[in-house]
Parts: structure tokens; C-alpha cells; sequence
């Protein structure tokens, strides 16, 4: 061999060896970051069930046990269906899944309104037994989401898990039914196929300024003085809701459970009834998710028939609510009858309940890409803001009025796999991984800077970490994108 022969064959196989040490080092950071992450989780871990974290949030949240319970997946099947279980074990007689279950060793003064607070026990007969007591709210149905996740994960690992999954699919079945149902019945009284909340923090996004008009119509009475626990785990006030709105957060819980929890009671009277476009959004792919389970457990014909009937109300009631002009969804107001116009994460809602039109989408991918979310030219990454930066409600870190949340980006990026936005998911993805490894696992984070903010150590952080370090594109998707 010349030389001119063997110097190009020294380069080539330094640059291979480069290739492969490269290689080597990005997959011990990745298996680091898997550690890290794990561990969060384990940390969190309450038994049967898991905290939202360690000192803010003390206790279950609903939508969080979804999240996690597709985290868990990846390294235990087992104890990822316990987490959903265990939440399910405290649905009330009415099919209504609580938001929070209280856990009776948390120190009384680490979250209020704590479980003396809501009672919900004492004011209806639907709620279960207590202790634990459970609030009178419920969240996001991610459930369906999350156990049709598991079964997945399940099945492409193999081995036991495959049948520790159907089993817990059968389990659960009937009780995600009941909860959609009582979705689609009391919180839908007029069949339009979308969900009305009766307070924020039914919403998951409780700070938003999707709920500014409707709160300021709200006349607070009375209320006894009452803690902030929430302000001596942040370091400035200013990222949490203000005392106004705290205020009227507790007037709406006070009059819930004034009326016993009565739905139709709640309905005639309660001063806040509001149809949230992004609930009813993760309720049509829930309701998808459902339709998927009932064939694997060999639901009963008359269930698939309803089910089905549900997901064309809620595309029904979604097509409703869209504005052209925003290119997003908005929320409606029952009281003044009329739109709420905020630019949120919450207007991309189509997009999550899935089969969009050519037309639609197009719109959406438009306004995703435009400078109200991933466009914006001060973002430090390209993930969406949960208020555009262009609406007048921003505060880029205030709780859900700017800030990004990992929660909400999983929800994207899932959803553009689904409507086949291979390169926008995986885009999304990396870039939420990047700003997780940069910042640790925060609840949520400020959009233009990355600070970490709000509870560190978010559950439901780690576990969207674990469940997109898991979801990497294979080589050869990756050559056909």
C-alpha cells in the first residue's frame, strides 16, 4: 500500500474511531440520564403510589399518576399499573376520578387546602370512604392514555409483563368507562360532546389566562383567613397565582361543596362554568385509547358502539370551538356565552384529540411554527410556551402564563406521531430532553432563559423523560425522515 493510500485509510479509520467514541459517550450520558430520572421516581415513591413531589405536592394527583404510570413502564409493568390502580381505587359512586387523593401521613401544614379543607366525604354521597379523603375536583383523563401505554410497552418488551398488562387492561377497563362516562353525562348535560369544569384546577392548567374573564365575574363572600404553604417553597411570589385569585379559587370549592357536589345542583348555580377545549381534546384520544382496550379485553359490542358515539361528539363539539383567526381552539364560557380568547398551549387541543383534516392541521402546524409559540425568536428551545409570548396575559415565569411544562410537550410531540409530524415530534422531543439534562427535572421552566422552575424533582417530569429516552427513532426512520 502507498502512502497516499495509508494516510487515507489512517483517516478513515481515526474518523470511525471518533464516530464510535462519540457514540459510546452519548449513550453512557443517555443511560445516566435514565439513572437520574429513575431515580426521581423512586425517590417519589409512596408504595403503591407516587407523590407529584417531594415537599410542594405531597400527596396524588390524578393527571400525574397517568403520567407516571407511562414512565414506570419502561422498568416496571407491575408497579406502573399499581399507580393507576390505586388512584382508581378512590373513584367516587359517580364515575368521577378525585384530583387529588390526600395521603394521611403528609405533614398537615406541607399543602393547603389540605385534606380537613375539602372533606368531600361528609358533603356527598358519591365520594368513597374516608381516610383518605380525596377533593371534590377531578383533571384531565389521561388514564385511558396512560394504560393503553402500558399495555404497549408491555408487548414490545415481552416476557411476563405481556400478561401482567392484560390483566391489569381488564381490571381497569370498567373503571375507565364509568369515568368517561360521568364525563360525557354530568360534566355534558347538553351532548355537545365537550366537558365543563367548575373551577382551574380542574383544568390542570389552573393558572392560565384562559380563566381570567370567567374568575373576574366571580363575587368572593366570605372566607376565613387561610395559609399559603405554596409561597415558602418558591423563591418569588410572583411565579405563583396571586391572592385574588386564590381567593376566588377557594369561593369556588367553598360553593361546590356547599351544593353537596351535586352536579345539577352545580350547574343551575355555580358561578364558573366553563367548557375547556383542551380537557375535551384529551378526552376524544382517551376515549380513542378506550375503544383500543375494550378489543383487547373482549369488551361487551354495546361498548364499542358507545364509545365510538363519544368520539364523534367530541370532534362535533371541538369543530366548534375553533378560530380561524387564531388558528387554535378556544375554551367557551356558559355564563356569558361568548369564547375566551387566549393564546394558550390549551388552543392546540385538535391537534391532541387527533384525525384532523388536511385544512386543520395545516392551520395548526402554521401556528405551532409561527412567533406565538415555537417561533419565537427569545426562546432558548424551540418548545411551546404555555401562553404565546404574543398574548397580553404572558408571564414568562408565572404558573401556566408562559413558562413551558414537559407534560404538555409529551402531549404534542405524541399527538404529531399520531398525525404522522414525524419530524416536528422528534424536533420537539430532543429539544424538551435538552432542556430537562440542562435543568434537572423541574415542574415547569422559564421559556426564554431555561431556569428550572416551581417544585423540583416533578414526577411527572422523570417520567416523560423516561418514556421519550425510550421512543428514539430507530436508525432507519431516522433515514427515511
Amino acid at each position: 500500500m502507498n502512502q497516499h493510500l495509508l494516510r487515507r485509510e489512517t483517516r478513515k479509520m481515526s474518523s470511525e474511531n471518533n464516530r464510535m467514541l462519540r457514540a459510546e459517550t452519548a449513550l453512557g450520558a443517555e443511560i445516566r440520564f435514565v439513572a437520574r430520572a429513575r431515580q426521581v421516581l423512586r425517590r417519589n415513591d409512596m408504595g403503591d403510589w407516587t407523590r407529584a413531589a417531594p415537599n410542594l405536592y405531597p400527596h396524588q394527583w390524578s393527571w400525574d399518576s397517568a403520567f407516571i404510570a407511562i414512565g414506570l413502564a419502561h422498568f416496571d409493568t407491575r408497579r406502573a399499573a399499581r399507580e393507576l390502580l390505586t388512584l382508581f381505587e378512590h373513584q367516587w359512586r359517580s364515575g368521577k376520578v378525585p384530583h387529588i387523593v390526600f395521603d394521611p401521613e403528609a405533614p398537615p401544614d406541607s399543602y393547603f387546602p389540605g385534606p380537613d379543607h375539602w372533606a368531600c366525604a361528609s358533603a356527598s354521597p358519591d365520594a368513597p370512604p374516608a381516610p383518605p379523603y380525596t377533593s371534590c375536583l377531578c383533571q384531565p383523563p389521561v388514564h385511558a392514555i396512560a394504560a393503553l401505554r402500558v399495555w404497549e410497552v408491555a408487548e414490545r418488551s415481552g416476557g411476563e409483563g405481556v400478561d401482567q398488562a392484560r390483566a391489569f387492561l381488564r381490571q381497569i377497563y370498567p373503571k375507565l368507562l364509568l369515568w368517561h362516562s360521568y364525563l360525557m353525562t354530568h360534566r355534558d348535560p347538553e351532548e355537545s360532546g365537550l366537558v365543563t369544569i367548575y373551577h382551574p384546577w380542574e383544568s390542570g392548567t389552573d393558572n392560565s389566562p384562559r380563566w381570567d374573564e370567567p374568575l373576574s365575574n366571580v363575587e368572593v363572600g366570605d372566607l376565613p383567613p387561610y395559609p399559603r404553604y405554596d409561597l415558602g417553597h418558591i423563591a418569588n411570589p410572583s411565579e405563583r397565582p396571586t391572592s385574588v385569585d386564590y381567593d376566588r379559587y377557594l369561593w369556588l370549592v367553598k360553593l361546590i361543596k356547599k351544593a353537596g357536589c351535586d352536579e345539577r345542583d352545580i350547574y343551575r348555580s355555580h358561578p364558573f362554568l366553563v367548557k375547556d377545549s383542551l380537557f375535551s381534546a384529551i378526552l376524544v384520544a382517551a376515549n380513542e385509547a378506550l375503544l383500543e382496550i375494550a378489543a383487547l379485553v373482549g369488551a361487551p359490542s354495546g361498548d364499542y358502539a358507545l364509545i365510538a358515539s363519544w368520539i364523534v361528539s367530541g370532534h362535533r363539539g371541538l369543530n366548534s370551538l375553533w378560530d380561524p383567526e387564531l388558528g387554535l381552539s378556544l375554551d367557551y364560557d356558559l355564563w356569558a356565552r361568548r369564547p375566551l380568547r387566549a393564546r394558550t398551549v390549551a388552543g392546540f387541543a385538535p391537534l391532541i384529540a387527533g384525525r384532523q383534516g388536511p385544512g386543520r392541521l395545516e392551520a395548526l402546524m402554521a401556528t405551532l411554527d409561527s412567533p406565538a409559540f415555537l417561533g419565537h425568536p427569545w426562546l432558548r428551545w424551540p418548545v411551546p410556551p404555555s401562553t404565546s409570548p404574543l398574548d397580553e396575559g404572558f408571564h414568562r415565569r408565572s404558573y401556566w402564563r408562559g413558562p413551558t411544562w414537559p407534560v404538555v410537550n409529551w402531549l404534542l410531540w405524541w399527538s404529531l406521531l399520531r398525525a404522522g409530524e414525524t419530524q416536528r415530534a422528534e424536533s420537539l422531543r430532543q429539544a424538551s430532553l435538552q432542556q430537562i439534562a440542562s435543568s434537572g427535572f423541574g415542574e415547569y421552566f422559564d421559556p426564554f432563559v431555561g431556569e428550572s422552575l416551581g417544585a423540583a424533582d416533578q414526577s411527572w417530569t422523570a417520567a416523560v423523560t423516561l418514556d421519550w429516552l425510550a421512543n428514539a427513532p430507530r436508525q432507519e426512520e431516522r433515514k427515511v425522515a
